[in-house]
């Protein structure tokens, strides 16, 4: 369902949240591409859901067009929307959904796709979560300014584009505890609605992101 929540600045934003199913194992922040809270990310928040967590997923579009939701086809629109966002108004909205799941009771952890990937970098660098899982984050040089507070884990495909191994390199050495795994794909290997989707990548490295949540926030 889709709920509101309220930054610490005051701004109101929307955000989708995922019930867990049977017993509640604690929180999962989820972070978006740079198309929204597509459909697509809400079949992820439900996969998560049916694993025992709560899903939360703040619409980080919201400062600039509510509830704005950019067909898969139409990059360069959110490419620009994101590129328009300050970072630090996007955490307070990550931080809002933190403590909508926090709420909840329980641990909190955070998992983001391309722009979402390198924010949950982020989440673990400033806010009170258990642990963070990143997707092809991109923009990663921003984020070296800071030490992890968290464990992250990260996944990237072999041919991103988005995320030339120069990059990634220079992340892994400056968070030298930024557990990487890399898979024989290009970017946004995990979206089963785009054409990039793998199967075989996608399916180990969700297999490892629930092996790391179950550890995080036990």
């Amino acid at each position: 369902m889709m709920t509101t929540l309220t930054a610490a600045d005051g701004h109101r934003l929307d955000c989708w949240i995922e019930a867990a199913e049977g017993t509640r194992k604690g929180g999962l922040v989820i972070l978006q591409e740079i198309f929204g809270v597509t459909d697509q990310l809400k079949g992820v928040a439900k996969r998560y859901a049916g694993l025992g967590y709560e899903v939360a997923i703040p619409a980080l579009f919201d400062r600039k067009e509510r509830g704005a939701v950019i067909p898969f086809s139409e990059g360069p629109r959110g490419r620009d929307m994101m590129l328009a966002s300050d970072l630090e108004e996007t955490v307070m909205d990550i931080a809002a959904a933190v403590d909508r799941l926090k709420a909840g009771g329980g641990k909190v952890a955070a998992m983001g796709f391309c722009w979402g990937g390198g924010l949950a970098i982020r989440a673990a660098q400033k806010l009170d979560v258990a642990g963070a899982v990143a997707f092809y984050g991109t923009r990663l040089p921003q984020y070296l300014d800071c030490p992890l507070k968290a464990p992250v884990l990260g996944h990237f495909g072999t041919t991103d584009d988005h995320v030339p191994p120069e990059m990634l390199d220079e992340a892994k050495a400056y968070l030298p505890e930024l557990e990487v795994h890399m898979y024989e794909a290009g970017h946004a290997f995990a979206n089963d609605a785009r054409p990039s989707y793998v199967a075989e990548a996608a399916d180990l490295a969700h297999k490892r992101t629930e092996e790391f949540l179950a550890r995080v926030l036990a």
